[in-house]
């Protein structure tokens, strides 16, 4: 059943890119994922590497990795099972340096140089906010919107006004710009910026090669970046550690796991949000 009033292709789309955000943003999915780069895990080895989970909760992740289609369970013996990366959890990988690469030429700085994975995993967070990839899409495509007609092409079912929790946060994260109460909304120099990860993102959950992500019709189209907001932001910061190189698409991933764990600790509760954007 459609979910906005797109053309149905566009509808599928959004749905997919939705369905692939929802795969991988729970807490730790990705860092399991990251553990298990390279040849299958026992699950002692496995729980090893991700020892702050405790046994109940790594067993319910790797249930729902495997249900997803990304983890693949091999019992080999009634005393030997191993856990690895499916063909499909394994196309997904080259996905997250692009997350990492978006996230430090938008995201608010931080207090401290935060490893690659919690860059991810915050980036994660605003892109899976209700309606997000369909609001995204509809400003990118067509460049400034009103809050009503937004709501008419993304919410069609509902009350029009129900827009606008979704706009206001997206306006918070930084994602969405607009010049006040009643003022069209279009999309930040951040919001922007998505269009690689969205567009790769998009390409991995129609089963196409990543390659085929600058093609998509409208995350493979570049717009030229709008003024970059002036951002209340928090002191400066020392920048973040190096991290591994951007690579091309469709090369096997360049960087390991223990890459995207540099500077973690083993205590994962997060700040308070500061004032500024966008937001982690």
């Amino acid at each position: 059943m459609a979910i906005t009033a797109l053309p149905p292709d566009t509808d599928a789309d959004i749905a997919r890119v939705t369905e692939a955000l929802a795969m991988i943003t729970p807490r730790w999915n990705v860092r399991i994922l990251l553990a298990l780069s390279g040849p299958p895990l026992r699950y002692s080895e496995l729980a090893a590497k991700v020892s702050w989970l405790q046994n109940g909760q790594l067993h319910s992740k790797l249930r729902a990795l495997c249900d997803a289609g990304l983890v693949e369970r091999t019992e080999h013996t009634a005393r030997h099972v191993t856990y690895g990366h499916t063909e499909r959890g394994v196309a997904l990988l080259p996905v997250l340096p692009m997350v990492v690469t978006w996230a430090e030429e938008h995201l608010e700085k931080a207090e401290r140089p935060l490893a690659a994975i919690e860059q991810i995993e915050d980036s994660l967070t605003l892109l899976t906010r209700r309606h997000a990839a369909a609001i995204l899409w509809v400003l990118k495509l067509r460049k400034e919107v009103s809050g009503r007609v937004l709501a008419r092409i993304v919410m069609p079912s509902s009350d029009w006004t129900n827009i606008y929790p979704p706009l206001r946060q997206l306006v918070a994260d930084g994602l969405v710009d607009t010049e006040g109460v009643g003022m069209p909304y279009r999309l930040s120099a951040a919001g922007d910026g998505l269009g690689p990860v969205l567009g790769t993102l998009s390409a991995w959950s129609a089963g196409q090669p990543l390659g085929q992500a600058a093609r998509h019709p409208v995350w493979g189209q570049p717009q030229a970046k709008s003024a970059q907001r002036p951002w209340v932001s928090s002191p400066s910061r020392p920048a973040p550690a190096a991290l591994p190189p951007a690579r091309t698409l469709g090369t096997s991933p360049a960087w390991h796991h223990r890459d995207l764990f540099s500077h973690a600790t083993t205590s994962h509760s997060k700040a308070a949000i500061p004032a500024g954007g966008p937001r982690r």
